[in-house]
């Protein structure tokens, strides 16, 4: 454990494109110099909504003031619904009417949904400009911000439509953890789950142990998960930047999670949430299909209900329920693909046959209310 000023840094190694993330409290005070040391210039916008401005805007904006550089804030609306190619437009036409250059920056200080839609604004205006990753939400932290992942929604699905623009810069300042509503910080636990499931038997123990710790916002376990996440995704974005084979087992729990939050209107869940309740039917799924043992899904929903996150899918028409499966980003060629756990730290890529979802899909419900 580390003590509770220390603050780490972990590299994504892409060759020529690595940067840094730093994590602690207090990583998002440095930002001027880091800036300097990436060889920015002149403007730097700061792309946030209303409410994180109210909580960090002001402190960010004087950081970089102080800085000597000429900073400028473009506010969108809270919340999944903005994640549209309309508001992305929004961000460049005050990029071009505030004549941003190639070595100004922008600046995402917010949650996953302002990550993904500055980064996407940023892929695209003068054909890429610097992005700095600011995530204040636990999703980001260990798991959006990262990876160079960016985009909006289509209304027939989730993430249709982006690029990969990896960040010049992440600040993961654990201070800014402290001041999320109790949902966005429980939401945000999935993502930390999944990481255990995919990819770390052992992390999975740690979080089995330590949940309460965890959850209470312990600044040491805090930044121990936030840093083993980073380390965990970094290795795997580093051997598959663009999702051609192993990196799409972070996708675990998205296939159903994203379906729930098309059916949704991405207003019902939180993404984590959707998440933690596509990890909970996935692995079920998995062992209907005789990939995982039971323990496995006993596991994984025991440590998600401990954490304070949903595991109960709402009813659907499995028409309906389909339906948004096939619109995910992840099918090829007509083929929904899934992740699926073979154990804990242990997962696989599989193709899903509708007939044998179905199948599984008519007795899923039962299953979940009948196990204890």
């Amino acid at each position: 454990m580390g003590q509770r000023r220390t603050r780490h840094t972990v590299t994504v190694g892409l060759g020529r494109r690595r940067y840094e993330i730093v994590i602690g409290p207090g990583s998002l005070r440095q930002i001027g110099r880091h800036l300097h040391a990436l060889g920015c210039s002149g403007r730097v916008g700061i792309v946030t909504n209303p409410a994180v401005h109210r909580l960090h805007g002001a402190s960010l904006k004087q950081a970089i003031v102080r800085a000597g550089f000429r900073c400028h804030s473009i506010s969108v609306p809270d919340g999944e619904s903005v994640k549209t190619l309309r508001w992305a437009s929004h961000i460049l036409d005050e990029l071009v009417r505030h004549r941003f250059e190639r070595r100004s920056v922008l600046v995402a200080l917010g949650g996953g949904v302002i990550g993904d839609l500055a980064g996407f604004a940023a892929s695209m205006y003068l054909r890429g400009i610097p992005l700095v990753q600011a995530p204040t939400t636990l999703v980001a932290q260990v798991d959006s911000s990262v990876g160079g992942k960016t985009g909006v929604n289509h209304p027939r699905g989730k993430n249709l439509i982006g690029a990969y623009h990896q960040p010049a810069l992440v600040l993961s300042d654990t201070n800014m953890l402290r001041t999320l509503p109790e949902r966005e910080w429980l939401a945000g636990l999935a993502e930390v789950i999944k990481y255990g499931v995919i990819a770390d038997k052992m992390f999975f123990a740690f979080l089995e142990e330590r949940m309460e710790y965890v959850r209470a916002m312990r600044e040491e376990d805090v930044q121990t998960v936030v840093r083993r996440c980073c380390e965990l995704k970094a290795r795997i974005v580093a051997g598959d930047e663009r999702e051609a084979g192993l990196r799409r087992i972070l996708n675990y729990g998205h296939t159903i999670g994203h379906a729930l939050e098309s059916l949704g209107r991405y207003r019902r869940y939180r993404h984590g949430e959707a998440v933690a309740i596509g990890m909970v039917y996935e692995a079920m799924l998995a062992h209907h299909l005789k990939i995982c043992a039971q323990n496995v899904v006993a596991r994984q929903r025991a440590l998600i209900g401990r954490a304070g996150l949903p595991v109960r899918m709402p009813p659907h028409r499995f028409s309906k329920f389909w339906d948004a499966l096939r619109h995910d980003k992840k099918v090829a060629r007509g083929t929904v693909y899934c992740v699926l756990p073979v154990s804990i730290g242990k997962v696989r890529v599989a193709p899903l046959e509708q007939r044998a979802v179905r199948q599984w899909y008519a007795h899923c419900h039962d299953l979940l209310h009948r196990a204890p």
